[in-house]
């Protein structure tokens, strides 16, 4: 028998005696439970001393973290959404329910009734009279589930990583308050939020492959969406002047830690706007998660760096400290701290200190591209030569795809500010607007951030002669971006008139990576997508 085995037949015999001794171990309705952080709350103005105990009572609930029973006497930790609190239980207290408190292992969900005290060692501690069993948990939790050094345990098993660790779940709060911030900042501006379908009979909108699907009454192919954007246009003709959607997006194509193939983009357009008005856009969004989040995480975040390196410095393992404190860039979130305090939207991202406050640099694609490459955009040979060098296979790609990929090799690893790169390359631009004075120049740009693509916007194309060519050539092969096929309804749909507008698409995910301080896309994805592991069935078998 496994060590899990016989771990969890333990708890298959506690939990059948605590059916014998009346006890419910899966629970029920429990009204009036108060936060961990509320109780500390209510305790703090009462001046408690060590081992006095106050009138004032409390219900909480919470999840086993920690357990002693010693003797006639139990302490246990507790742990809800908003922290941790101590629980002290007595037999003389409890009375007919004391058995019951030697039926509990760590993992189970209790409540509690009881007074705010403090032990004589002076912690706060709810000494508790009346014990509720709320869930009886089967699997022992990790003793150290940061020491796990399968990663990939902590994604499929997220249901154990949010319980057993609170920064995860303080990242996916943050993940929450930043969505709501940056929707509260639209609707303020004046937009409708919006949906549209998920399930489109035409993909389009970006160059990605979708994922296809059949509908079975209406003996159809159809595609999961990999952007809105063609039906958001539409609304732009239907007088919506104003709209956007947090919408899920999917694209079947690889992972990375930059990379999940189902994720959540915010994609808005705005009549009458430009590409510029969306940079204004971005830094607004931007600025409104920052304040919703980063804030006070990054000082929360220094002051827990700081407490550990002292409580290790005080262990007399000074080395120890300095590498806990180099791995967790206690350098940078002083800095960043800083930066907060003198009103700057400084944060911190893979140990480098980002800076957003508005406005962002704005550079160029084609400064940018002789800047590290050495190349004139429209200088195909030179582009070329530069793609040899760079062993970028070019033989039969397009000159601007080229272009574009001799940019991303030399130039994006250099962004590591909140940058707007703007004027691509028209031919990679099928759905964008051309520069008045040069027809090879879109009226677009990408906004980058610690060398990430964080957003993509354009001044719309609004044309349908032109927009009509330009998917034709696209069909043709020529270009990156593609259409599964002619989307002839939404010519039509430009044919009725759409205003001149801006659009923009900010992926959510690279936003709260950026904004939290967190190195991979699925650290920010309660749920990534994850390969089988061995021995699992796969869907044919």
């Amino acid at each position: 028998m496994s060590e899990e085995d016989r771990l969890k037949t333990q708890r298959i015999a506690k939990r059948d005696a605590m059916i014998e001794l009346g006890v419910n171990p899966w629970g029920g309705r429990f009204d009036g439970a108060v936060s961990t952080d509320l109780v500390r709350a209510q305790a703090e103005p009462l001046g408690l001393e060590a081992g006095v105990k106050s009138e004032v009572r409390v219900r909480v609930a919470g999840r086993i973290m920690l357990l002693r029973v010693m003797g006639k006497l139990a302490f246990m930790t507790i742990r809800d959404g908003a922290g941790t609190i101590q629980l002290g239980l007595s037999k003389a207290e409890l009375g007919e329910q004391w058995p019951v408190v030697k039926k509990l292992d760590l993992g189970d969900i209790v409540g509690v009734d009881g007074i705010i005290g403090k032990t004589k060692t002076g912690e706060l501690t709810v000494w508790a009279d009346t014990l509720t069993v709320l869930c009886k948990s089967m699997l022992a939790p990790p003793e150290k589930w940061h020491g796990l050094t399968d990663v990939d345990l902590r994604y499929r098993r997220r249901y154990v990583d949010l319980f057993a660790n609170p920064d995860v779940r303080e990242t996916f709060a943050q993940r929450s308050a930043i969505i709501q911030a940056v929707r509260g900042c639209l609707v303020d501006l004046g937009y409708y939020e919006v949906d549209t379908p998920v399930l489109q009979p035409i993909y389009g909108g970006a160059a990605a492959r979708p994922f296809t699907t059949h509908h079975n009454t209406l003996d159809m192919e159809l595609f999961l969406r990999i952007s809105p954007e063609l039906y958001l246009k539409r609304l732009l003709v239907g007088g919506m002047e104003r709209v956007f959607e947090i919408s899920r997006n999917f694209r079947n194509e690889g992972i990375s830690t930059k990379h999940n193939p189902e994720f959540t983009m915010i994609e808005l357009y705005e009549a009458y706007a430009d590409y510029e008005v969306m940079m204004e856009r971005v830094e607004q969004m931007a600025a409104a998660g920052f304040n919703a989040a980063t804030r006070e995480g990054v000082v929360k975040r220094c002051a827990a760096i700081e407490a550990e390196c002292a409580r290790l410095t005080e262990e007399d393992r000074a080395d120890d400290a300095k590498a806990y404190a180099d791995e967790n860039h206690l350098g940078a979130y002083h800095e960043a701290r800083d930066g907060i305090a003198a009103g700057r939207l400084t944060g911190v991202f893979a140990g480098k200190v980002l800076d957003f406050t508005p406005p962002w640099p704005r550079r160029k694609y084609a400064d940018l591209l002789e800047e590290y490459a050495g190349v004139a955009m429209a200088d195909s040979a030179a582009v070329r030569a530069k793609a040899d060098a760079l062993g970028i296979e070019h033989a039969k790609k397009a000159d601007a795809v080229v272009v574009n990929e001799v940019f991303e090799a030399t130039v994006e690893h250099h962004l590591v500010q909140p940058t707007f790169v703007y004027d691509y390359p028209a031919a990679i631009c099928p759905l964008t607007r051309r520069h008045p004075e040069d027809d090879s120049i879109a009226l677009r740009f990408e906004a980058f951030a610690a060398t990430m693509e964080l957003g993509n916007a354009y001044t719309e194309l609004n044309d349908p002669a032109v927009q009509e060519a330009n998917f034709r050539t696209t069909l043709a092969g020529e270009g990156d971006e593609t259409m599964a096929v002619m989307d002839e309804d939404f010519i039509t749909a430009l044919e009725y008139g759409m205003p001149p507008a801006g659009g923009l698409g900010v992926g959510i995910d690279r936003l709260v990576m950026l904004l939290t301080d967190s190195p991979s896309i699925r650290d920010v994805i309660l749920f990534p997508l994850q390969r089988p592991q061995r021995g699992e069935p796969s869907v044919a078998e």
